[in-house]
């Protein structure tokens, strides 16, 4: 059979599931309409809650009945006599008014009958739950609650959605449910009875077009998923298969991780390799990848080139200029930490002290000065732990809180200086991780690192800038200076359907969401986010 060109899709499975789709669709619409717009009626409704015979003590009789001594209330029933207890409500969303009634000849508002002119009404009493007034009112009203021959007469009687009243009627002999019946016109409205199996039962949850559309849309569902369970190997949604390697930032490696293992969870086929290497490192990489598949492109094709790697780069802060392939995909806003170890009693620095620690102006704890500071600060050298070139952290350090670059390099294990003409103890080390484990290694040690890699993080704690602690909640609103937009960078714009261009839209715009805001940050997608990301 011949394919038209852009018909392709025309399967009998698709025609079947955009036909249930559509459907669903349209019951839901439906339903809507219905319950909008379509005029409702008012609705007096009547069910029988007790149907019982009276006998006196010791009177022959069979099944369940009701015995009642002689003395106690209705005990001088005959025997053969009947206790009804039925129930009178509003059971629908429109009030009832006392002048939605009909006019009666005997100005009753309802006429309640019990079977033949045979049985008769011994008599009547009406019970209202409390805090009803009005409904009491106008039982008690003219022409009040009366009964005639096998009749029950019933007043005018407003009640607002969900209320009723209730009759206790004694009958002369039997009647069965079937014959009681109320009598009477609702304008704009009717009466009709409603069925009821226990005393004060509860109405149904669903109303019956609640119950249409959920067993029309259950069928939809059911459909849909038999076509899906007929695929025998259906493609995820925005899935794609194939390997891709993430690199750079270090910093945004521990949520990128939690991410690629949902992405391969999600999409079966998929693998995605995390190595982070720092952010210029990494953007390096893909620029290195980038042009290796340029040049395989040209030489295949003869063109220009056009090569995309399954290279994605992410950077803390933009990237240096690079090549003009490279684009830049914003993905969340990153909150930093400046830490020290936990033997100094330093909960907060202002911007100015800790610009001095990093200048080398101050190489001995005790000798910093400055408001907020503790009295018996230390008597131990400052180590300012430090990220290598390459780190992306660093580079926001630098740009956001200190103003320019940091000193020298002057140790190689971050506790003595290599180098005696250096004014501070500082080292360079690779990684996040490397950080951390040195400043809670080394009394006096200073350093910065990633917010969430802060909080998993024994032996230090951060300290407060200018009286402001990083919180990702104050995102936006906080003027805490140490915080960066975490990029995406990509060689080209990645083909549509390919694992570079799924993993990104997973991690900037999809699930991928939920884990980067669990681990602190703000993704750029959101609302917030946005902004802040554009003020970035």
């Amino acid at each position: 059979m011949r394919t038209v060109p852009g018909m392709e899709w025309i399967t009998a499975e698709n025609v079947v599931a955009v036909a249930t789709a559509l459907l669903g669709v349209l019951v839901s619409v439906g339903a809507v309409w219905f319950d909008r717009f379509k005029p409702q009626r008012k609705r007096l409704g009547y069910r029988v809650q007790l149907n019982t015979p009276l006998h006196k003590e010791g009177a022959d009789r069979d099944g369940d009945v009701m015995t009642v001594r002689a003395g106690e209330v209705l005990g001088n029933a005959a025997d053969g006599a009947t206790l009804v207890l039925l129930r009178i409500e509003n059971d629908r969303e429109l009030d009832i008014g006392t002048d939605d009634y009909g006019v009666a000849p005997d100005a009753h508002a309802l006429r309640v009958t019990f079977g033949t002119p045979a049985v008769t009404v011994l008599g009547v009493v009406a019970t209202v739950p409390g805090g009803w007034g009005s409904v009491r009112d106008d039982l008690d009203g003219a022409p009040g609650l009366g009964r005639t021959g096998n009749a029950v007469l019933v007043p005018r009687i407003a009640l607002d959605t969900g209320r009723y009243f209730k009759l206790l009627v004694q009958l002369s002999g039997p009647v069965a449910d079937r014959d009681i019946k109320v009598h009477g016109t609702l304008a704009g409205g009717s009466i009709r009875r409603n069925r009821s199996t226990t005393p004060d039962d509860q109405a149904g949850r669903f109303s019956g077009a609640a119950r249409t559309v959920t067993v029309v849309l259950t069928a939809c569902v059911v459909a849909l998923a038999a076509l899906v369970v007929r695929e025998q190997d259906p493609p995820p949604i925005g899935c794609a298969r194939g390997s891709l390697t993430v690199t750079g930032s270090t910093a945004f490696a521990p949520v990128v991780r939690e991410v690629a293992e949902a992405y391969e969870r999600d999409c079966a086929g998929a693998t995605v390799t995390v190595v982070p290497d720092g952010s210029t490192a990494g953007v390096r990489h893909l620029a290195d990848a980038g042009a290796k598949a340029d040049a395989e492109a040209r030489r295949e094709d003869g063109g220009e080139g056009g090569g995309a790697p399954a290279v994605l780069a992410l950077s803390d802060g933009p990237a240096p200029a690079g090549p003009p392939r490279l684009r830049e995909h914003p993905v969340a806003v990153s909150l930093f930490a400046v830490v020290v170890h936990d033997d100094l009693p330093v909960r907060g620095l202002t911007l100015d002290q800790l610009r001095s620690l990093y200048r080398g102006d101050v190489v001995r704890w005790n000798r910093l000065r400055g408001p907020g500071l503790p009295a018996n600060l230390p008597d131990r050298p400052v180590l300012l732990v430090s990220r290598d070139a390459n780190s992306g952290t660093r580079e926001v350090f630098q740009r956001r809180v200190l103003g320019r670059n940091e000193p020298v390099n002057s140790s190689r294990d971050c506790a003595t200086s290599d180098d005696p003409e250096a004014r501070a103890v500082r080292c360079e080390l690779d990684s996040t991780d490397q950080v951390l484990a040195t400043v809670a290694r080394l009394p006096g040690a200073i350093g910065y690192a990633e917010l969430g890699a802060v909080a998993a993080a024994k032996g230090l704690h951060p300290v407060s800038l200018d009286g402001r602690l990083p919180v990702p909640g104050e995102l936006g609103a906080s003027p805490y200076p140490y915080r960066e937009v975490e990029y995406a960078y990509t060689w080209g714009d990645p083909p549509a359907g390919s694992l570079t261009a799924s993993f990104l839209d997973y991690l900037a715009r999809g699930r991928g969401q939920d884990l980067v805001r669990a681990r602190g940050h703000l993704p750029c997608a959101t609302p917030r986010g946005l902004r802040v990301c554009g003020e970035d």
